[in-house]
């Protein structure tokens, strides 16, 4: 069933945007480096925003503070508008124009997003509508036909707060270039002088020394993770090397790196290899002066397994499959 557009306007909930909200939305367009990405991060910051105050009246926990919309270094390299829902997943909410008939999702968000709520935001950025959500998407444009009403939107959330959904990603898939989002090359995080560590790549042992005899048949990504407060807003970079043995098993090699021009990690941030079942199989943690982390070992194929990034009580998990 598609909604036309009086519908959307009939079932749209609409809430005023605050002047708290302006001065953040402000104050984060401001470090941006041109007018168009300080725009882009503008509007995605009111939608955040937005969100955030319409699921506290419903009761919704949410950690916006831990969002990869409300980190510096993330704002500034992805277009990203996402909200973190306790014990949910992530939200992405995108803005859209009065008028506008399709709402953009970056391909950078189809995956690890529970939902996509799509919110209208005034002109004069006094008032946003929130015109209603879709479970996911596959690609960049989403015409607002196709939105479903805010009210099956809390149920949805509802029934994940339930059952919360566990994303796997699927190693063997990276052997024939097919990657998850978020996912990056290495080259690709560490020429942007903003992530790029302060310390030189002088070891060996370090994942960007390239040897191509040694490196034949060897796939490896990378991907921020932020750890929020507990790091000062400064993610990691856990990057996840795999190469397939002879006798059918597969080689891993996990490294954990700190960003932003500094030379090590900080001092007690663990990364743990868990099992299917949830155990330790694998641990290691920061001393004063370790400027990165490594751990390998071999599996076999369906294998699950579970790579945490944690710091004090706080952590990011991340769920594979060989």
């Amino acid at each position: 069933m598609r909604r036309t557009n009086h519908n959307l306007d009939d079932l749209a909930l609409t809430l005023p945007i605050t002047q708290a909200a302006c001065r953040t939305a402000q104050q984060f367009a401001n470090q941006q480096p041109t007018p168009e990405k300080a725009e882009q991060v503008r509007l995605n910051t009111l939608c955040v925003w937005v969100v955030n105050e319409y699921l506290e009246m419903m009761d919704i926990p949410t950690q916006l503070t831990k969002s990869d919309s409300w980190n510096s270094v993330l704002r500034l390299c992805t277009d990203v508008a996402d909200l973190e829902l306790l014990g949910i997943g992530r939200l992405e909410c995108r803005p859209v124009r009065f008028a506008q008939e399709i709402c953009y999702i970056p391909p950078e968000t189809w995956e690890e997003r529970v939902g996509y709520v799509v919110v209208q935001i005034d002109e004069s950025l006094q008032q946003a509508k929130l015109l209603g959500f879709v479970r996911n998407v596959a690609t960049e444009e989403l015409p607002l036909s196709q939105l479903q009403p805010l009210e099956d939107f809390i149920e949805y959330l509802a029934q994940l707060r339930q059952t919360p959904i566990r994303t796997l990603v699927n190693l063997s898939q990276w052997l024939v270039g097919i990657f998850d989002a978020g996912w990056q090359t290495v080259e690709s995080l560490w020429n942007q002088p903003e992530i790029r560590p302060g310390y030189a790549f002088r070891n060996g042992d370090t994942l960007v020394q390239n040897d191509t005899n040694k490196t034949q048949a060897l796939t490896r990504r990378a991907k921020l993770i932020d750890l929020g407060i507990q790091i000062a807003n400064q993610p990691v970079i856990l990057i996840v090397e795999i190469r397939p043995k002879t006798d059918q098993q597969t080689g891993i090699r996990l490294q954990l790196h700190p960003t932003g021009n500094q030379n090590y990690l900080i001092p007690g941030v663990q990364l743990t290899v868990l099992d299917e079942s949830g155990a330790v199989f694998l641990e290691t943690q920061a001393r004063s002066a370790d400027n990165y982390l490594q751990l390998q070992f071999r599996g076999e194929p369906a294998e699950q397994f579970s790579v945490k990034v944690s710091l004090n009580d706080a952590s990011v998990t991340e769920n594979f499959v060989i």
